[in-house]
């Protein structure tokens, strides 16, 4: 039964790596655009709302170029 949770945390460990990328990628994404009018209201909805902000970004603005 050990080895099912010790699969389950690297599988949980390798999901929160994941999440912490796309958050990085997408918060570097929002700070290099050049002419982005909401560029501070999407790093403030990126800093608190952290990975959810991460993936209403990339639906709301990423998807749309």
């Amino acid at each position: 039964m050990f080895w099912f949770f010790g699969g389950l945390g690297l599988f949980f460990l390798c999901l929160a790596l994941f999440a912490i990328f796309f958050w990085i990628w997408m918060l570097v994404d929002c700070l290099s655009r050049k002419k982005f009018e909401d560029k501070l209201v999407w790093v403030i909805v990126l800093l608190f709302l952290n990975f959810i902000g991460a993936i209403l970004y990339y639906i709301l603005v990423k998807s749309k170029d």
